[in-house]
């Protein structure tokens, strides 16, 4: 429905809709009484009350004289749950299932929210432009890919409930479901830290918090080995430009390294191969290695349930769930 077109008691009741769906109010609270809500937005008295009254006479209010209004059913949050996951199709080489990584998380996730009952839909945003409408007719959404220049306002707009994944803002408004891998690059360091090996690590040209707290990991990583490493770093585009592999090739011959770390693109790996015998550790899901791998089941477990969890009390405070890589050598 083209909400600007149609009568303004059906915008106001969208509007409420929207407000009580946003703050979390389940049935039994009490909400704004008439003259509040007038004050709260530009309907007129007219269309307050005829709206009350038609979701009084439709079950989803009571008024009760002397004691206020209150929701005794809430229409927009129902047992079936539709869930959507959103990526970043600018910084997505060639669409989300040509990447494995971004394959492996969707199809985890996916079967998470199908197993559970709901109903899963899987869409993109860009950099600079969000489908706002189509995520308010969800419930929540979980989004990954934001960077640095990723057009945020989007976010605080909708109704749906925002959740960041394998991504996170300094924002402490979204729960957010995050890679941990320190615990992978400690135990990549434990395992062959007695002595001083060189490590290349390909960092993402991709700028975002993610890339920034992986980066610092591994430096720390390699910096508290029983022998402090050695760590060259070298920035590349794993997703839109993998074509691009001339810095490489000049870094390997150049670094000589004993591991090659990080954002190791697939079709690289015959390529350093025919280069160097170094040892090659890409970030992986579900994969038996070698590399700092981390399992979907185990992760899905543990995100969403939280997910539903937030979704039965919208009040609950965000928070970062961090989830532990390990390392397979």
């Amino acid at each position: 429905m083209n909400l600007e077109a149609s009568p303004r008691h059906l915008q106001l009741r969208d509007w409420l809709f929207r407000r009580w769906k946003t703050g979390g109010l389940t049935a039994g609270d009490r909400i704004e009484s008439q003259n509040e809500i007038v004050r709260l937005c530009d309907f007129s008295l007219i269309t307050v009350v005829k709206t009350l009254k038609d979701l009084e006479s439709e079950g989803v209010i009571r008024r009760q004289v002397g004691r206020g209004s209150f929701l005794v059913a809430t229409p927009w949050a129902e047992a079936h749950r539709r869930i959507g996951f959103f990526y970043n199709r600018d910084i997505v080489g060639g669409g989300i299932f040509d990447n494995e990584f971004y394959t492996r998380l969707v199809m985890a996730f996916e079967k998470g929210v199908v197993s559970a009952g709901h109903e899963f839909v899987m869409g993109s945003f860009t950099e600079e432009r969000m489908p706002v409408g189509m995520w308010d007719a969800l419930d929540a959404v979980v989004l990954t890919g934001l960077t640095r220049q990723t057009r945020l306002d989007p976010l605080y707009e909708t109704s749906s409930q925002v959740s960041l994944i394998d991504t996170s803002l300094d924002d402490p408004r979204f729960h957010t479901y995050r890679l941990d891998y320190g615990p992978a690059f400690a135990g990549m360091f434990e395992r062959f830290g007695s002595g001083r090996q060189t490590y290349l690590y390909l960092d993402s040209t991709i700028g975002s918090k993610e890339q920034v707290a992986r980066l610092r990991a591994f430096r720390e990583a390699a910096a508290n080995a029983v022998v402090p490493q050695r760590v060259e770093i070298l920035a590349v585009n794993q997703e839109t430009d993998i074509g691009n592999t001339g810095a490489l090739v000049d870094a390997i011959e150049r670094v000589r390294p004993d591991a090659i770390c990080g954002h190791v693109h697939h079709s690289w790996r015959p390529l350093i191969r025919g280069l160097t015998g170094a040892r090659i550790y890409p970030f992986l899901l579900d994969q038996k290695g070698p590399g700092f791998v981390v399992d979907t089941a185990g992760w899905m477990a543990e995100v969403l349930p939280t997910l539903e969890a937030n979704l039965v009390d919208r009040q609950r405070p965000p928070a970062v769930h961090g989830f532990a890589a390990r390392f397979l050598g």
